[in-house]
């Protein structure tokens, strides 16, 4: 939460630590040069002054790049090859916040830097640099702060040049940017691009309306708009618009699993599949890995979060890949998810075809039931040796064959142990589920007021 356990203090510790990891020694009078940009909660602009006072402190200028997509600051980072930090939780309810960092580049941490963060930071802060000879005299070593206007034109420009040439004539399409930081780029984007907007929804942030009630975590809003303006397709994004939802001109969505199918498919069919494979989660539905036979695309299987997505398309020279939420990577457009882009490319797509969204979505894969469910527990860490678990998740995959399949994960930050079951019917999932949970609580108890989560 931010301003309790992510506080200003903190998060300017956070900074004197990137400085020195990331940023490298002050030296011959030139300085570490650090990027930031953050979404539209209200501890934003306090949580950015913070880290911008931690890196300057060590003698790194920062760069505000203002209210700006997280996709769109890892752009920046590649184009000027200087790392970079956002401001932002995300899907997450404004209430929470955090700090994400881009090597020069534009691309993730790896996990020696991460760890190396993570020492430098766990040692406290230690004094500043302070005074240095420089031009003959004492110089404190703190570093400037600048403002880049330029920033979000460049990105803007960079996502509609994707479209190589082509343009969204004649689609009507309706956005909801979350009131997050697709506010700043979507519907420029779109305008530009020559898309009709029949409606801008959550266009107005205030601090406190981020991914409230609407975005890609709750796109019913923009599922009724789409259909009282009869357009062609709605795009929802989340707060730092990584993600994007989709919703046809029958109000239904789209979710991360058919977009990611639609758009495999295509690239495929257009010899643009980098290694013939896509990159998906566990969570992927099965019915996309069948559909992806059918297709003759290969499916390469990784854990849940974009990162491991990115690492698999890095080790591999592959190019695409994704999450059933509707984060998506194009690696060749781009260095991270990026929901404008992903929205911007199915309107494209759409229009290619020349048939709605609805019959290609339909056409896309053919889903399972899917039941998820949080379930408390007392002993998390005691999942890996519940052979009773074990067993029932045997029971479950063995009655299943090779019509469903069962996922059981332990949270890494919640008392929690997240159940997943794919069945040919939706009795059949809720019927493995329910065994599965009598199971954990039976093996790892139930902590004291803890409740299910579907």
């Amino acid at each position: 939460m931010a301003n309790s356990e992510l506080s200003p203090e903190l998060v300017l510790a956070l900074g004197r630590a990137a400085a020195r990891v990331l940023g490298g020694p002050v030296a011959g009078g030139r300085r570490p040069r650090f990027l930031i940009g953050r979404d539209t909660r209200l501890s934003g602009p306090l949580l950015q002054a913070a880290l911008s006072a931690g890196l300057a402190a060590e003698g790194a200028d920062v760069v505000d790049l203002g209210v700006l997509p997280t996709p769109a600051v890892a752009f920046i980072s590649a184009e000027e090859g200087v790392p970079a930090a956002v401001i932002s939780a995300s899907h997450n309810p404004f209430w929470d916040n955090g700090v994400k960092f881009f090597s020069a580049g534009g691309s993730k941490l790896p996990d020696e830097v991460e760890q190396a963060l993570e020492a430098d930071l766990a040692e406290g802060t230690s004094p500043p640099r302070g005074p240095a000879l420089r031009y003959g005299s004492p110089v404190p070593e703190v570093g400037r702060m600048t403002v880049d206007s330029t920033a979000l034109e460049r990105y803007e420009r960079h996502v509609v040049s994707c479209l190589e040439g082509r343009d969204l004539s004649g689609l009507r399409v309706v956005l909801d940017l979350a009131n997050g930081a697709a506010v700043a780029t979507a519907p420029e984007i779109f305008r530009a691009a020559g898309a009709d907007l029949a409606g801008v929804l959550a266009a107005s942030p205030d601090g406190t309306n981020i991914n409230d009630r609407c975005g890609s975590t709750d796109p019913r809003s923009l599922a009724e708009r789409v259909v009282l303006e009869r357009a062609d397709l709605g795009l929802a994004f989340d707060g730092d618009a990584d993600r994007v939802i989709a919703v046809d001109h029958k109000g239904e969505i789209v979710d991360g699993d058919r977009i990611l199918a639609l758009f495999a498919t295509d690239l495929a069919g257009r010899g643009l599949l980098a290694g013939g494979t896509v990159v998906v989660t566990v969570m992927t539905n099965l019915g996309f890995h069948q559909a992806m036979r059918v297709a003759g695309v290969g499916v390469h299987t990784v854990s849940v979060g974009d990162r491991h997505i990115l690492e698999a398309l890095e080790a591999n020279g592959w190019a695409f890949g994704g999450e059933q939420s509707g984060h998506i990577v194009f690696r060749s457009l781009a260095t991270t998810g990026d929901g404008v882009l992903s929205g911007l490319l199915l309107a494209d797509l759409v229009r290619r075809r020349g048939v709605a969204l609805a019959e290609l979505a339909r056409g896309a894969l053919q889903k399972f039931p899917q039941v998820l469910q949080s379930v408390a527990v007392a002993n998390r860490d005691g999942l890996a040796g519940a052979s009773t678990v074990w067993e029932e998740v045997r029971r479950a995959e063995a009655s299943l064959g090779q019509q469903g399949r069962v996922l059981l994960r332990a949270s890494g930050t919640e008392p929690l142990v997240r159940v997943m079951v794919e069945a040919p019917t939706d009795e059949a999932a809720h019927a493995a589920v329910g065994r599965l949970v009598d199971a954990l609580h039976l093996a790892l108890g139930s902590p004291a007021g803890g409740q299910e989560r579907a």
